[in-house]
């Protein structure tokens, strides 16, 4: 990998994320009375997209919003504007992380929206996130954010607008923690309006779509486990290389599986949530392939995981598939409105490098390039630590971008224990462990779940 190429500048992508900035500040203080700073970031986003199709909209949009009398129409003109700026940073970073790994990448897929969804619903959440708009985050009251709870209630049950629910369901817990707005000493401008801006966008008819998707047949072969925790829900995300049977080419795929979890299941515990949900976690840490027949997937490369059409395999090295399966691997396209930084996760082999300790960090040294490694982001459910990355003489990880420059995320490195290389992955734990700390916190896991389950039994019998 060439390390050089990471640390180089991207031309225009300062600026492209100086007007996000400026926007999200806009927001800040809410877009009902804007000052001349408010001013000056709407001006910001409108002038970053004047070259573009949607530049006479975002134009009209700004300055309604100067004016204070923005409707619905213009906040959503707003949001397409940032989409599209994130959406070329990711397109520009995705880019150069391509040419850095000598990857190939597959062309974007279709979109194929979905059938008509219920227009009073998507107008209903678009009301409540216009609201939010013209009140700021530093505007919010505990009646503004209540008023999500009704519309998150009548999306849930459709399936179809499942994906909006859920979105503003969380963004409005996360609002709710921090009402009343003008007590905040600090707010996350990024974070809420991405959540915001895609919400937005998701309200609109046709937005909620997919790609076609495929049957693969062939040979699995995993090489991590990225975990996402949140206090009121866990998902992990295997990454993998697909060898397909009919002899094509190769190609980079994700499964993952998510589970609702009480804010007390932490650690080793989430395992015993995941783990009965998708086989592939049993594989990945047994250090086995899976054996796929047609088993659904997108064009995005991610595997609609169904248990019927897997079954485990022969014993697979992740670092032996790093060295000869990930070289040659395709990786799949993002779907056009899944475009965003944050995204970013492609997997790499990095070897031949010395570490450097970085305060409580560690640091790759490649051939007089550094690269920083995000190793707090191993999951505390692993036997993976700053330590064992620290010793580490090669590592597979994801190759991220945050806080204005590439990171490599591990998912397993090797370390050299007693004269012998050993491997150490983060999803070490996840089909089970003989580990003390981690048997005693599935063990509270499952005693949590237990209580709660006979809780929420008692409740409903009354």
């Amino acid at each position: 990998m060439r390390t050089d190429l990471l640390s180089e500048r991207i031309p225009g992508l300062d600026e492209a994320l100086a007007a996000v900035d400026a926007f999200d500040q806009a927001l800040v203080g809410g877009l009902l009375r804007p000052q001349p700073s408010q001013a000056a970031g709407l001006v910001a986003l409108a002038d970053a997209v004047a070259a573009s199709p949607i530049a006479g909209r975002v134009a009209e949009a700004a300055e309604k919003a100067m004016a204070g009398v923005a409707g619905e129409e213009h906040f959503t003109a707003l949001a397409a504007a940032r989409t599209a700026l994130l959406g070329s940073v990711h397109d520009a970073l995705v880019q150069r992380a391509d040419e850095a790994t000598a990857r190939t990448r597959e062309q974007a897929p279709a979109f194929e929206p979905q059938a008509p969804l219920p227009h009073n619903l998507l107008v209903a959440a678009r009301s409540w996130l216009c609201d939010l708009a013209r009140a700021g985050w530093k505007g919010l009251d505990h009646e503004l954010v209540a008023d999500a709870a009704q519309v998150v209630s009548a999306l849930l049950p459709d399936p179809a607008l499942r994906r909006l629910a859920v979105l503003l369901d969380g963004l409005a817990c996360e609002l709710a923690a921090c009402c009343p707005g003008r007590t905040l000493d600090q707010v996350p401008a990024r974070r809420w309006a991405d959540l915001w801006a895609r919400a937005m966008i998701l309200t609109q008819p046709g937005a909620i779509g997919y790609g076609p998707t495929a049957a693969l047949t062939g040979r699995l072969l995993p090489l991590g486990v990225d975990v996402h925790e949140h206090a009121t829900a866990v998902q992990a995300q295997v990454h993998a290389v697909f060898e397909p049977a009919d002899g094509t080419p190769s190609r980079l795929v994700r499964a993952s599986v998510s589970a609702p979890k009480p804010d007390t299941v932490v650690g080793a515990g989430l395992w015993q949530l995941l783990r009965p949900h998708m086989a592939l976690l049993a594989a990945v840490g047994e250090g086995r392939s899976m054996e796929l027949t047609g088993m659904p997937a997108t064009v995005e490369g991610d595997l609609l995981w169904d248990e019927a059409h897997a079954r485990t395999g022969d014993p697979a090295d992740p670092f032996v598939a790093a060295r000869v399966a990930l070289p040659a691997a395709t990786a799949a396209a993002t779907a056009p409105l899944d475009r965003h930084p944050a995204r970013i996760a492609e997997p790499v082999l990095v070897e031949g490098y010395t570490t450097e300790q970085d305060g409580d960090g560690v640091v790759f040294l490649l051939a007089g390039d550094r690269l920083t490694v995000a190793a707090d982001r191993a999951p505390a459910a692993s036997p993976l630590t700053v330590q064992a990355v620290a010793a580490s003489t090669a590592c597979i990880g994801l190759l991220r971008w945050d806080a204005g420059g590439f990171r490599l995320q591990p998912l397993a490195v090797e370390t050299v224990v007693k004269k012998k290389t050993a491997a150490v992955h983060a999803g070490a734990w996840a089909g089970g462990t003989s580990n003390k700390n981690a048997v005693k916190a599935e063990k509270a896991a499952g005693d949590s779940v237990e209580t709660l389950r006979e809780r929420a039994g008692r409740l409903l019998r009354r």
